[in-house]
Parts: structure tokens; C-alpha cells; sequence
């Protein structure tokens, strides 16, 4: 199920015993579970109903002996584990491969999950990683309970995502912003999320996040960032370029070097695919590159710019610059000098 089927269920009022949100990225499991959190009980309800417990610091037995508990003046009550992967004892029972033995079944948080207290809804936080799927208390879960794993976006998805998300709180988006948070804040959805709700305080519903505003709110220098330096080098504007990776060298702190790489490695490659779009078989250039078409004239300059097999020369010299950068094959010299070298050697 997805996050708004397992939502839209909860809003119905349908409810299941044992919730257990696993996977890499949090958002979603944060989601779930503050839906459950603020909006299952009423707040007379949550005194004697509600239980926030922390992996840390629960054992198996205390967290079934709140579950089994029966709700007061209420048809449910609601047991939440944060940080269910600090867990020890669900570490331990995790880390048990599946060998066929009874005494797995006599497990008591197995033995729970199997026959669960109906009027308990008992939710498992479990962030950053997944259960294995070989071992009983993996396939108890999958069987008996909702398993659900919160998959971490690939950074090709995250325009889509942020689009989305910004229209699903009532704004609007352009295109350039949408690119700019999704290439300087990469695929942390709760930081994306956190920077758009500051975004959109000053705004009216229906209104739109422009590039400006992401810069001002940000922290994004409006004339020395990532994106104008992919402009500068795009136009061959070899002034501009200067100037820009000079600044990235003086400020390493605010330009971190693993997000360069990134940046201008994901540049060339779609320049490079740019160069490779068959027209003929009906494909547009947006499609092919998996950008929105508002891009596609500055790819389309810098292909004028720089030939096919001078793309290629540049991923090269960009993977060499990520190779010395981090200390194999290079003599101490620092990030900011290896940078300069590298747009040099990119504009020549």
C-alpha cells in the first residue's frame, strides 16, 4: 500500500492492529504515524489511550504488555515505537534467520503479531533500514500485520515529487525552482518538505515559489551557485566560470565539493544525451532527458558549444576530479584548486 491508500484508510476510520513502517527514507514513515499520532484519538481520548514509546528504551515484553492492554472510555487505544530500530531485543529477533525451529513461534511479539489486540493499534517506526525478509519475524510481519517500506526517490524523480507536494499544500511551482531545491537540497524529502513550509508562510494559497524566493530563503548566493556555474560553462562564458569557481574555492564550506561533482557530472551527461536524441523516432529532447521542456534551451546551447566527444572528455575530466578529490591519485592539494584545474581544463 501507499502512503495516501494507508492514510485515506485511517480517514475512513479503518484501522489495523499492528502497522510496521520500515525503509530508508523517514518522511513517509513520519507521515504515517503523525497522521495516527494527532488524528486517531481525540484529545480527552490520548491522556489513557496514547503511548510514545522509543526503541531505546522498550523491551519486547513492556511493549506487550502496553499493547495488551484495553483502551479506557475509547474503542481504540494507540501504541507508537519511534525509533523502532534501536530496538535491541526487535535487533536480535531480526537477525534470527529462519531455520524452521518451534520455539520461534513461541516468541512473544510473534505470538503477538499472529493473534493481536483488536482494539490496539500498535505502530512500529523503523527508519533508515528493513527487516530481512528471511527471517520469521519478517514473514509474521508481512503475513499478519501492514508491512510498509518507505523507498528513499532516485534523484531523477524528485522535480515530480516536489511538484506534487507543493501543489498537495495548495501553491504552485516554477520549473526553475522545482530544479534549483531538488539539485541543492537533493533527495532528503523531510529537509524539502521543512524548506517549503517556510516558503510558503509569506505566501497566499495558489500562489507560486519562484527561483528568487528559493534563493533568498535558502541560502543559495544569487550570482556564485551551482547553477550559474553550469550557465557560465554551458555559454563558454570562460569570465563568468572564473569567477564563480573562484568564489567555490574560497567559500568549500558553503559549495561542498561532493555537490559539484554531482551537479556538473548530471550536466554533461544530459548535454552528452542531448546529442543523442533521435528525432526521427518521434522522441522529444525534454522526454529524452527527463526534464521539463522549459530546459531544454540551455541544453540545447550547450551541445553547440561543446561537440559530442568534448562531452565525453568532460565527464572524464569530472571523474578524474572526483577520483583526486578524494585523495587517490593526487598530491595534497586542496578541493578548491582542484576545481579551478578542472573548469580550466572543461573551458579549454
Amino acid at each position: 500500500m501507499s502512503t495516501d491508500q494507508i492514510i485515506n484508510e485511517l480517514k475512513k476510520k479503518i484501522f489495523r492492529p499492528v502497522y510496521f513502517l520500515q525503509g530508508e527514507e523517514p518522511f513517509y514513515i513520519d507521515q504515517i504515524s503523525d497522521y495516527i499520532e494527532k488524528n486517531i484519538l481525540s484529545e480527552s481520548e490520548k491522556e489513557f489511550n496514547q503511548t510514545v514509546l522509543y526503541g531505546k528504551d522498550v523491551d519486547v515484553p513492556t511493549l506487550i504488555s502496553y499493547a495488551k492492554r484495553y483502551p479506557m472510555m475509547s474503542t481504540h487505544q494507540v501504541v507508537i515505537v519511534k525509533e523502532a530500530q534501536d530496538m535491541k531485543s526487535l535487533i536480535s529477533k531480526e537477525k534470527e534467520k529462519d531455520k524452521g525451529k518451534d520455539k520461534d513461534a513461541k516468541d512473544p511479539l510473534l505470538e503477538y503479531i499472529l493473534k493481536p489486540t483488536q482494539s490496539t493499534i500498535l505502530v512500529f517506526c523503523f527508519k533508515y533500514k528493513t527487516l530481512d525478509k528471511r527471517t520469521k519475524l519478517a514473514k509474521t510481519i508481512d503475513k499478519n500485520a501492514l508491512l510498509f517500506e518507505s523507498k528513499k526517490l532516485y534523484d531523477n524523480q524528485l522535480p515530480d515529487w516536489i511538484n506534487g507536494y507543493v501543489l498537495s499544500q495548495g501553491y504552485r511551482i516554477g520549473p526553475a525552482a522545482t530544479k534549483m531545491m531538488a539539485e541543492y537540497l537533493g533527495n532528503d524529502l523531510s529537509k524539502i518538505a521543512n524548506e517549503i513550509s517556510k516558503l510558503i508562510l509569506s505566501l497566499k494559497a495558489g500562489d507560486e515559489i519562484t527561483a528568487a524566493m528559493v534563493e533568498d530563503n535558502i541560502g543559495i548566493s544569487k550570482e556564485f551557485n551551482i547553477f550559474e556555474l553550469q550557465s557560465a560553462l554551458g555559454k563558454r562564458n570562460i569570465f563568468k566560470a572564473n569567477q564563480i569557481v573562484n568564489y567555490f574555492a574560497a567559500n568549500t564550506k558553503s559549495n561542498p565539493t561532493v555537490l559539484t561533482t554531482s551537479q556538473l557530472y548530471n550536466y554533461f551527461l544530459k548535454v552528452l544525451q542531448f546529442h543523442q536524441v533521435d528525432h526521427r523516432s518521434g522522441e522529444t529532447p525534454a522526454a529524452a532527458l527527463g526534464v521539463h521542456p522549459y530546459f531544454i534551451k540551455d541544453y540545447e546551447s550547450a551541445a553547440r558549444a561543446y561537440t559530442l566527444d568534448t562531452c565525453i572528455r568532460n565527464i572524464s575530466f569530472i571523474r578524474e576530479f572526483d577520483t583526486r578529490t578524494k585523495g587517490i591519485s593526487s598530491a595534497q592539494t586542496n578541493d578548491g584548486e582542484l576545481l579551478k584545474e578542472l573548469v580550466y581544463k572543461i573551458l579549454h
